[in-house]
């Protein structure tokens, strides 16, 4: 009895075109950016690609791969467009990791981390 409800489940699920970036995140986040440090550079993200620290992506928990979305940094007025290639960050109250050359265009390598705002495009 349970086989039929759980694949007629997993068939809808299957079936269910891929969220957009907007769909994914809804709304516009606010929270704590944070940056990947140039250790990372070349190793595997989640999508598989290799993390380069001169290309302008980030890490997002729900936007879709290769969607782009809008950071902000509240402090400074200063916005990127950047295209998600990572699942992240892992941390409380971390709603982004950029790579390097995100986050000097954002103004924030000198603390490593700034309030932004991340807005589906």
């Amino acid at each position: 009895m349970k086989k039929p409800f759980l694949t007629g489940l997993i068939m809808a699920a299957l079936l269910m075109p891929p969220l957009s970036a907007a769909q994914a995140l809804a709304a516009s986040q606010q929270g704590i950016a944070s940056y990947y440090g140039q250790k990372f550079h070349g190793r595997k993200t989640a999508s598989g690609e290799r993390y380069d620290h001169n290309a302008m992506t980030a890490a997002h928990r729900t936007a879709p791969f290769g969607s782009q979305i809008r950071v902000t940094n509240l402090s400074n007025g200063r916005s990127v467009v950047v295209r998600v290639n990572d699942r992240g960050p892992w941390v409380r109250g971390r709603v982004v990791d950029v790579s390097g050359v995100a986050a000097r265009q954002l103004g924030m390598t000198g603390r490593g981390l700034t309030r932004v705002s991340v807005s589906p495009l």
